[in-house]
């Protein structure tokens, strides 16, 4: 059993390390400050070929898995998180188009989102769809071969920048559900901005709440079988983002924590030499180790074909909170200047506090890490055989 990237995956890490170390970060606070959209960061990404990473070559794309996104995510989030959120919501969206669209869909969307040319959004979330998706209200009724759909998304990472939004609608009544909600691709433009928030953190990149009155969609814009699109996304394992940026902030927090510590002088000593500190530091350390192992296993797993609730689950908690947790120590042990804007510190704080809300709630992924226990431990046997 070996714990190591492939030669080729320590290449992609090192390749986005560099970039995202020599570029973006001298940036970073002055973008976040600026609330200014990454625009010229992502067309160097797409220049590198990654916001394709996960689509297949034939398409344009890298044709890479779910182990390479998770890297190139902790590399990106470990300077600006929003990034990294941007680059993985788009690719989320042309995931569920390769996975579930016509070939003539994949043919039209896919190359051109490979190189960016086409920048995609998720609209699944509403104001009374939070964590329960069966909430939706906005609604799409068919007329001949065209869907109207009226209602609203809101929290839609991307769509200042998008030109489509994969838009969720209830299809059929809820006696059907969950087999009632069918994914279309709708213009940006057919949306009209209602509120655009300032957030406490990932202030670069919007997540407005827009709203449908009587949009027109042709059929040949739905992606999936009519019915059927919330119960697939369970099939897709982009998802993996949210904890490899929970990896990356908690690992910025620790680097940036270890490079003061070792400088900073008090009482005649490197404050790093308290034992104190030296404890502190550690358990930063070993959060960081958990939640990438748990995050690679994770999107691992994923690329084997392998079903990945419990293990998802268990890695988007744990690093979420890890990134968390690692940021507030971090800004306790820089002292008072951590607590203002001359440093990166104040952000990875901001930055993490939404990705344990994000992708889902932790307390939901802790009730799904618990049913996928009792379901493998039947009637508290413990003879069951895991693969890790």
């Amino acid at each position: 059993m070996k714990f190591q990237l492939t030669e080729e995956q320590r290449r992609l890490r090192d390749e986005v390390r560099r970039y995202a170390q020599d570029v973006i970060k001298p940036q970073a606070i002055e973008l976040d400050h600026a609330e200014e959209h990454p625009t010229e960061i992502l067309s160097d990404l797409s220049d590198r070929g990654y916001t394709g990473l996960t689509l297949p070559e034939e398409y344009g794309g890298m044709g890479e898995g779910m182990l390479e996104l998770a890297i190139i995510t902790e590399e990106l989030s470990a300077v600006l998180m929003p990034v990294a959120s941007a680059l993985a919501l788009h690719l989320g969206v042309a995931e569920a188009i390769q996975r579930f669209g016509t070939t003539e869909q994949r043919d039209t969307y896919l190359p051109s989102m490979a190189t960016y040319d086409t920048v995609g959004a998720l609209g699944l979330s509403e104001e009374n769809a939070g964590s329960d998706k069966s909430g939706i209200e906005t609604t799409a009724e068919r007329e001949g071969d065209e869907w109207v759909l009226n209602g609203h998304k809101q929290w839609i990472t991307n769509f200042l920048h998008a030109d489509y939004v994969l838009t969720y609608a209830k299809t059929g009544p809820e006696r059907e559900g969950p087999h009632n909600i069918t994914a279309f691709l709708v213009p940006t433009d057919e949306f009209d901005v209602q509120e655009t928030w300032d957030t406490f953190g990932a202030r670069t990149v919007k997540s407005p709440r827009a709203t449908l009155s009587d949009v027109r969609v042709p059929d040949q814009q739905r992606i999936g079988a009519v019915g059927e699109a919330y119960v697939q996304r369970k099939n897709l394992q982009t998802g993996v983002n949210v904890p490899a940026r929970g990896v990356g902030i908690a690992r910025a927090a620790l680097d940036d924590t270890v490079a003061y510590t070792s400088q900073r002088e008090q009482f005649d000593h490197s404050i790093g030499d308290f034992q104190g500190v030296k404890w502190t530091v550690g358990e930063m350390a070993q959060r960081v180790d958990t939640a990438r192992l748990l995050t690679l296993r994770a999107a691992d797993r994923a690329d084997r074909g392998h079903d990945t609730a419990r293990e998802f689950s268990m890695a988007k908690v744990l690093a979420t909170q890890a990134a968390v947790d690692n940021a507030n120590e971090a800004m306790q042990l820089h002292g008072g200047i951590g607590y203002t804007t001359e440093t990166h510190v104040e952000r990875y704080l901001r930055d993490a506090r939404l990705l344990t809300i994000a992708g889902g709630p932790n307390e939901g992924h802790k009730d799904t890490v618990g049913d996928e226990v009792y379901a493998e431990h039947p009637r508290g046997a413990s003879d069951h055989d895991r693969d890790i």
